[in-house]
């Protein structure tokens, strides 16, 4: 029962704090955050005693805010500024979304008064047709001259953005599919990829493919294109040279550890015999036997076969128009090849665990230098991935 009451009372604040928000917000003039508030309470459970505050604050704030967006077409539409289509057409879309959102639940009951609550719905589809092509002429024209004016690429951008809004609101309009395409291929930066190899070593072929293979790479940028083939008769904003400096390779080496271990071990057992050499039992009559111990050594060997390979660059942005570098960045990458196997010689009972399990290892074959650089290239990927990603060219 305490439990019962408990819970109740919490329902209780919470329902009020609830409707005190709601009230709150309505009283501010935030009459949609008023509504979401009420439409979602009384979409629970309509019926229900406390949701009928809600009951009266959606109805005044539906009322409120139909007056004051109607209101503010008004002026928009007096005021005679082509730009204000979008807010006309987005502010009749938000009345139709209130609207359908009420509907659902209606008929809803204010018992206190004895009546339905009353919402004063209109249809709007009219409206938003013609806002709609109003909007859509208004953006069509607009990105049609930034299309045929352009004198940056951020002008081609701007168009694009317009006429794919426009599209997305009225599919298909004019020819504007052909004009976004158009406004996307003009305001593109297309990037032509150059590799260099200055050192005194072979890079691995696959290893240049890998990285010239820029599909792998997740760009993000939706105005930047890279080519690692030249197309002919296409004019290049930029170029990036991807330049190798140096390919360090250390010698093949391999470091010899000893290590000496002893310890003693269970050798079997003896009996325990008194002062007259008798053997001493128990009080079962069983004899009486001690462990025996000795001492073993063990010379372990470890043997660490090492080989390491070190690739480093840079990687440059040249813009070609104006004939000059605008970023460079280092790209550096490092690959270690490391094994360890041993052997012994002595009794290896007095190794380790750990010790024991690199007795079952051999000595392996050296990658080669090419494989070293191949392997290096795994973080000189990532490395120019990112590098690609953070690359902004304005």
């Amino acid at each position: 029962m305490k439990k019962f009451l408990l819970f109740s009372f919490i329902g209780l604040l919470l329902s009020c704090s609830g409707v005190k928000k709601t009230q709150e917000a309505l009283n501010s003039g935030n009459y949609e955050a008023a509504i979401n508030k009420a439409v979602m309470n009384i979409a629970e459970n309509k019926t229900k005693k406390s949701n009928q505050q809600y009951i009266v604050l959606l109805e005044e704030g539906f009322k409120k805010n139909t007056e004051r967006e109607l209101q503010h077409i008004k002026f928009l539409e007096k005021d005679g500024n082509a730009a204000n289509y979008e807010e006309i057409f987005n502010t009749y879309n938000r009345l139709k979304s209130i609207q359908e959102r009420i509907r659902p639940l209606l008929p809803l009951q204010i018992l206190d008064e004895g009546r339905r609550a009353q919402f004063n719905f209109k249809n709007y589809d009219d409206e938003i047709i013609a806002s709609k092509n109003n909007l859509s002429e208004f953006l069509y024209n607009k990105g049609t001259t930034l299309l045929s004016n352009a004198n940056y690429k951020s002008d081609y951008r701007n168009a694009y953005s317009d006429l794919n809004y426009l599209n997305e609101i009225n599919p298909n309009y004019k020819d504007v599919v052909a004009k976004i395409d158009e406004a996307y291929l003009k305001g593109l930066d297309y990037v032509i990829v150059n590799m260099t190899n200055n050192t005194d070593q072979i890079i691995p072929k696959r290893l240049e493919d890998e990285l010239l293979n820029l599909n792998t790479y997740g760009l993000n940028t939706n105005w930047t294109e890279y080519h690692t083939n030249r197309i002919q008769n296409q004019l290049y904003d930029y170029q990036m040279e991807v330049s190798f400096q140096d390919i360090s390779i250390s010698p093949e080496q391999i470091r010899e550890k000893q290590i000496s271990k002893e310890k003693q071990i269970k050798d079997g057992y003896t009996f325990v015999e008194d002062s007259n050499g008798n053997v001493v039992s128990d009080s079962l009559g069983n004899s009486i036997k001690v462990d025996k111990f000795k001492t073993v050594r063990c010379d372990f060997y470890q043997f660490t076969q090492f080989k390491s390979a070190k690739v480093t660059g840079v990687v440059s942005f040249i813009d070609l128009k104006k004939q000059q570098k605008i970023n460079q960045y280092p790209l550096s990458s490092q690959f270690v090849f490391e094994h360890i196997y041993a052997n012994y010689d002595g009794d290896k009972r007095a190794l380790d665990n750990d010790l024991v399990s690199l007795l079952q290892l051999a000595r392996v074959p050296f990658p080669s230098n090419e494989q070293m650089v191949y392997d290096a290239g795994e973080d000189l990927k990532n490395n120019l991935k990112n590098i690609l990603n953070n690359q902004r060219f304005n």
